[in-house]
């Protein structure tokens, strides 16, 4: 089952983390004008936010990583058949032992959805609860490996659960990143915020940008926001 955009497919049959508004909402937003040369998405899943940032940017080498077999090579395949496969680069291993396998490389942007299920739940599939529960990837090694990765001018790029933002701006700020764009996503614009997606920097930002997006207004009616910060992907909108 595949599931096509604009430019590129998602192949996602082998992965238990289907194509969700969360890795398009990431990967549509995530800070480029800064024109990185390269780019890191840790916790790849199939290749969605990598594939969105290739069709948006000219990086050089945007390398995903995935501790998830099904994932990693679902990802592969992903990258493979799009029209960049010559700037992307999957890797089959966990965030630690790549960074052990690193040498002096800095990214000029690294983008994550992590895993944001910090209690154990279970939904009956064990690689989807893996992928969604976050023992597999604490946000504080998130902020770490950030921390060490980034370049200078290097910016991280997250979606996290909003109930989440707090903690993770003060893990974020421990290890000297700041919060320099802060986007909080709601369903409808009547309903709770679920979602934020916060970008962070090595400055302090003194005027922190913060603002909402609702997706619909209705069952697939989507608001103006939503439509242009996604129109170069969905094929309906």
């Amino acid at each position: 089952m595949s599931f096509k955009f604009k430019q590129f497919s998602i192949q996602q049959d082998k992965t238990a983390m289907k194509v969700g508004t969360d890795g398009v909402l990431l990967g549509a937003w995530a800070t480029i004008d800064h024109d990185p040369y390269n780019i890191l998405d840790i916790g790849g899943g199939t290749g969605l936010v990598s594939l969105m940032l290739a069709q948006r940017c000219d990086a050089e080498q945007i390398d995903a990583i995935e501790i998830d077999a099904s994932a990693y090579e679902q990802a592969v395949d992903n990258f493979e058949n799009s029209p960049w496969n010559d700037r992307l680069f999957c890797f089959h291993t966990s965030l630690d032992d790549f960074m052990d396998e690193l040498e002096d490389e800095a990214y000029d942007l690294i983008v994550s959805n992590p895993p944001f299920y910090s209690e154990n739940v279970s939904s009956g599939d064990a690689a989807r609860d893996v992928a969604r529960q976050n023992q597999s990837l604490p946000f504080e090694d998130l902020c770490e490996a950030a921390s060490l990765l980034l370049s200078e001018d290097g910016i991280l790029a997250v979606i996290i659960p909003y109930k989440e933002e707090e903690n993770f701006v003060r893990l974020a700020i421990q290890n000297e990143l700041f919060p320099i764009k802060m986007t909080r996503v709601k369903g409808t614009p009547t309903s709770e915020i679920k979602r934020s997606l916060l970008a962070f920097g090595r400055i302090s930002s003194v005027d922190l940008p913060v603002d909402e997006i609702a997706i619909e207004t209705a069952r697939h009616e989507y608001t103006p926001e939503y439509i242009a910060l996604t129109k170069d992907f969905y094929l309906k909108m």
